[in-house]
């Protein structure tokens, strides 16, 4: 197949969903596909907007596939008659993130528009699909293909996890970007209700998407003396990454909402409990007392209670800890995913 995939910036970006659209690039040029990466520049939403007026679909493919994070670019190019199928790669939608209800109307206008200009979609997660469905009448199409989780392979065994429980401070790992729907301030208000003596908290991620947001959070860590406590470690990957995660004995990131989260089950393969929030996918992943904890969106207190019984109940940490790598070996590989989407593609060729 001769396939285009458009984005925003570079593919090599580190974002979850970043890496899905690069592993299914490397996955299908392996398989003997050309695929063409036709790049947009990065700016804000308005200025998106104005790429309708010049973006065309390009000629002379069997497929084009489109991240829906460029949603606002490609609606006038969408339009009409397309020159091969269009198919939409749902991550999530703008409109489910938690903003004000005026901003979400507009993006919801905007996306639906889209959305219906595509021809087929690969979502990655049921609730994702849902949200689509919710929004339009969706009779086009489909293949639910879950993200990439397995790039670590067998990282950790359970005599690990039950050493590493023993450690007398617990080690909390934030793993994403420094951005506001990645809900860190919870964490940081959450540690500040716990004053922490034995917590140590690493934050992973970039504070380069939202530099005034990264800013305040570590002011906050700054002015509320949690600097013994807690590192910024910007964005980190491969080893280094993996590092972090074999030291770290519960995985936090108490987003406002995710399509999926990869995070969730990555940490999940070193053995992590994952505290996430009861809005998008992560309740398709982490059962609530089980392999982790859901909380409400900006819930320090509860998030706190959690952490506590962790700290306090070594054995509830291990039973979770074998519990979360249980259900990370239940997930489709890569291989088996890639599969089913190149098939998808292959269909509607």
């Amino acid at each position: 197949m001769k396939l285009g995939f458009v984005i925003y910036g570079s593919l090599d970006t580190l974002s979850g969903g970043y890496m899905y659209d690069r592993l299914l690039v490397e996955y299908l040029r392996a398989q003997g596909d050309t695929v063409e990466i036709i790049s947009l520049p990065w700016r804000n939403y308005a200025a998106h907007l104005t790429d309708n007026f010049s973006f065309k679909l390009p000629p002379n493919l069997d497929i084009l596939i489109q991240d829906e994070l460029n949603h606002p670019s490609l609606i006038g190019a969408n339009l009409g008659k397309h020159p091969c199928p269009v198919i939409s790669l749902v991550h999530h939608l703008r409109c489910s993130e938690l903003r004000p209800k005026w901003q979400n109307d507009l993006y919801r206008i905007v996306e639906k528009k889209y959305l219906n200009s595509a021809d087929g979609f690969i979502f990655n997660s049921q609730t994702t699909k849902s949200v689509v469905n919710g929004l339009m009448i969706n009779m086009k199409p489909s293949v639910v293909a879950y993200p990439p989780t397995d790039r670590f392979g067998n990282a950790i065994s359970e005599g690990a996890m039950e050493e590493r429980g023993k450690k007398k401070e617990l080690r909390i790992l934030f793993l994403g970007n420094i951005m506001e729907r990645k809900g860190l301030h919870t964490l940081l208000h959450a540690l500040l209700i716990l004053h922490p003596s034995s917590i140590i908290l690493d934050i992973v991620g970039s504070p380069a998407i939202e530099p005034n947001y990264a800013k305040q959070m570590q002011k906050f860590v700054t002015d509320n003396h949690l600097s013994s406590h807690v590192t910024f470690h910007s964005s980190l990957n491969n080893q280094p990454l993996k590092q972090k995660l074999q030291q770290a004995h519960i995985l936090v990131v108490p987003s406002s909402y995710e399509g999926f989260g990869i995070v969730y089950l990555e940490g999940m393969g070193f053995g992590l409990p994952a505290i996430g929030t009861t809005a998008g996918a992560a309740r398709e992943i982490i059962e609530h007392g089980k392999t982790g904890y859901l909380i409400e969106p900006n819930d320090s207190t509860t998030l706190a209670q959690h952490i506590a019984a962790l700290a306090q109940d070594r054995n509830l940490l291990t039973q979770l800890s074998i519990n979360a790598r249980k259900r990370y070996t239940q997930q489709p590989s890569w291989n088996e995913t890639a599969h089913q989407i190149r098939k998808f593609l292959l269909d509607m060729k």
